[in-house]
């Protein structure tokens, strides 16, 4: 029988990451001195900023289990997290619309196929999630999971997301290090850890980037600052694509 970590034991290691573990900032800043340099154009360079963050996002969050021995219990297939509400901001949803139009045209069409059935299918459910206030609700998060909406990027045949390698941070930061199980039995299981706290990180890069474009009189799709302001459901944001 396999053993799992225990809550108090997740804990624990948490409180040892706190205590010997500092973010590696500067990587996240190489990214953005590396496609400043670049020749790219201005679309490009924040589409590659905001898929290259995500990966140091990603990349941080292996680190840190590493100096505390913790592993993730995540498997394929296992799609519990992808009936939790996702709030992105605005420049972040364009960057996920636009990265969906430019991949091979096949995938682009299925994804786009999945997301028109997905707003027949779930249009009413979306409509009263939707106006739901996540960040200041206290029970919205709970309500929302309890409805059993799945995302709007899920093909739930398979339980893998369309979408994977530009999935935004709430996403790739929620993990589980105990027995799977939980997520399953529990709607919001407290076993399961978040790493959201590397959102500043990952948006104060981001911010620089978009500092510098503004500066240069082009920040392409994105309205700088207005778009890092606005902030909805990804529900909500993908009906425009």
């Amino acid at each position: 029988m396999e053993s799992y970590l225990t809550y108090d034991e997740i804990l624990t290691k948490c409180e040892q990451l706190n205590e010997k573990y500092s973010i590696d900032e500067e990587t996240f800043y190489q990214v953005v001195d590396q496609l400043l340099e670049s020749d790219l154009p201005t679309k490009q360079k924040i589409i590659k900023g905001y898929q290259q963050l995500m990966k140091a996002v990603s990349e941080e969050m292996e680190q840190m289990e590493t100096a505390v021995s913790l592993n993730p219990t995540c498997q394929m297939g296992c799609a519990f997290c992808c009936y939790f509400p996702i709030v992105i901001n605005k420049m972040e949803a364009k960057v996920i619309q636009h990265s969906i139009d430019q991949m091979p045209v096949s995938r682009k069409n299925k994804i786009k196929h999945h997301i028109k059935q997905y707003y027949e299918t779930h249009g009413q459910e979306v409509e009263q999630l939707g106006k739901l206030d996540v960040v200041t609700d206290g029970d919205a998060k709970y309500n929302y999971k309890k409805a059993g909406l799945p995302c709007v990027m899920l093909d739930t045949e398979t339980n893998q997301c369309l979408a994977y390698e530009i999935r935004p941070l709430p996403c790739r930061t929620y993990v589980n290090y105990t027995d799977p199980s939980v997520c399953k039995d529990n709607e919001m299981p407290k076993e399961t850890i978040s790493y959201e706290f590397l959102y500043q990180e990952y948006m104060g890069a981001l911010n620089e980037l978009l500092q510098y474009l503004y500066a240069e009189e082009d920040t392409a799709m994105v309205q700088y600052p207005d778009d890092l302001y606005q902030e909805d459901l990804l529900i909500n944001w993908m009906k425009t694509i």
